[in-house]
């Protein structure tokens, strides 16, 4: 999830003209002097660990406080736990922060299987977490504007879509 995720917020976020280079995971290579290297361990922008995901350390870095990507992140997140800790005996989807968590997990799953590799994966997973992203801010609005939630479910969905282009 990280290692496609990660570059969807660089591109939309920090740098729509940022390019990606991906390392074969366990092995060590020479980053190029102008990288700014990300997802791989001993760097500042490091895989998940204790501070967070790589997501979330991109958001810190680049203080990205939009209220959706904190949504977004903690989604990510949860799937991030559900992949390392699903096989735990005592381990329940109930104590993820977001269960959506462990649907991010099978589509992440699903991609990489489906494409060739990391740079096609995340060519196209694009759409995958602009969905997110404006299911994200749909929660934001709604969080808002409450009385969204009392319409009929189509008006909700063109109220929606309404406040998001604002």
């Amino acid at each position: 999830m990280d290692r496609v995720a990660s570059p969807w917020l660089i591109k939309r976020f920090v740098d729509p003209d940022a390019e990606f280079g991906f390392l074969p995971f366990g092995n060590e290579f020479p980053l190029p002097d102008d990288a700014i290297p990300f997802a791989i361990p001993g760097v500042e922008l490091g895989p998940h660990d204790a501070a967070g995901s790589t997501f979330r350390k991109i958001m810190l870095k680049y203080a990205l406080t939009d209220p959706a990507l904190e949504i977004l992140a903690k989604m990510i997140e949860s799937g991030v736990t559900h992949v390392f800790h699903h096989h735990e005996p005592d381990y329940s989807v109930g104590d993820l922060p977001y269960a959506e968590g462990v649907g991010l997990d099978s589509l992440a799953a699903g991609m990489m299987y489906a494409c060739q590799d990391d740079a096609d994966n995340v060519a196209k997973s694009v759409v995958i977490y602009d969905g997110l992203y404006a299911y994200c801010r749909s929660l934001v609005l709604l969080e808002a504007h409450p009385e969204l939630k009392t319409l009929p479910v189509p008006r909700i969905w063109d109220a929606i879509r309404a406040g998001l282009r604002n």
